[in-house]
């Protein structure tokens, strides 16, 4: 596949450019800034590719512009379809990744499925949501996978996300660490997963619609904490700061992921700690 990628200087494109390289196909880089449509649909029109993955977005839940979301989530994403569209050029898939975020904060029984309706808490999962309300209105016309991948993380990721963070702390030595919310759970998966997730559903014959790209399994904060501690002979101080706090904090997110299982079939699997364990050793 020759594969038009957007992001791809962020932590997942890096990683999903070395995935896709492995597996013997191309990786061809938008470089248009989103917003700007025009630019947007000049280059697209003007490269040569079969199959699309868009990871660019303003990820981080925390950021401080909430209209940002939107300008770049929401509006970006629609330039960026409506160039695709507009070359009337036949496409394998375009998998536009959107985020387990959007499921809000669910109290029923876990995992969290597909059919799960949709409760965004903050403006980050609102303007993903409102993203995939967006790209499915033009499913007609695109090959369209919706992927809402369950957290995850490895060498690279931005410090200000809690895994990072703490890595960071303990191969510092760090005395102590500063959080937010510690009664939260989540799935904290390897990027090598999701990026081979990725890759399997531009390739699945008949994968369209929205998928979950989830394992199903959780950690609590402290188990994180104590795999790092286990790793590094280290322990450490946790102390909460108020301003690390959310105030629509999603309390737990667990997928199911039969739905990509079926697609795609097994994927390769990464303990946490091993991950853990490949974060604390990168290069700095």
């Amino acid at each position: 596949m020759r594969i038009l990628l957007t992001g791809a200087d962020g932590f997942t494109g890096r990683e999903f450019i070395r995935t896709a390289a492995a597996a013997g196909h191309e990786i061809v880089e938008l470089r248009s800034n989103l917003t700007h449509a025009p630019a947007v649909a000049r280059e697209v029109s003007s490269l040569e590719f079969d199959s699309v993955v868009h990871l660019a977005a303003i990820s981080f839940v925390g950021h401080s512009d909430d209209r940002a979301f939107y300008d770049v989530n929401l509006f970006g994403s629609l330039n960026l379809l409506e160039a695709l569209k507009a070359t009337r050029r036949p496409l394998r898939k375009v998998l536009v990744s959107s985020s387990a975020n959007v499921y809000g904060n669910c109290e029923q029984a876990a995992p969290i499925s597909e059919a799960r309706m949709p409760a965004p808490v903050n403006h980050y999962a609102m303007s993903k949501l409102a993203m995939e309300l967006m790209a499915t209105a033009r499913a007609a016309d695109l090959p369209l996978v919706l992927t809402r991948p369950f957290n995850y993380t490895g060498p690279g990721q931005a410090p200000q996300f809690v895994i990072p963070k703490l890595v960071d702390h303990f191969r510092r030595r760090a005395p102590s660490v500063a959080l937010g919310n510690l009664d939260v759970e989540r799935e904290y998966n390897d990027v090598r997963f999701i990026c081979e997730a990725y890759l399997r559903l531009l390739g699945a014959q008949a994968a369209r619609g929205t998928y979950n790209v989830c394992t199903g399994v959780t950690h609590s904060f402290s188990a994180v904490i104590g795999m790092l501690a286990a790793l590094t002979g280290h322990r450490i101080d946790v102390q909460i700061d108020p301003a690390f706090v959310r105030e629509n904090e999603v309390r737990r997110l667990c997928g199911d992921p039969s739905r990509l299982q079926n697609a795609v079939g097994p994927l390769p699997l990464h303990r946490l700690e091993d991950t853990l364990s490949w974060m604390l050793s990168a290069p700095q």
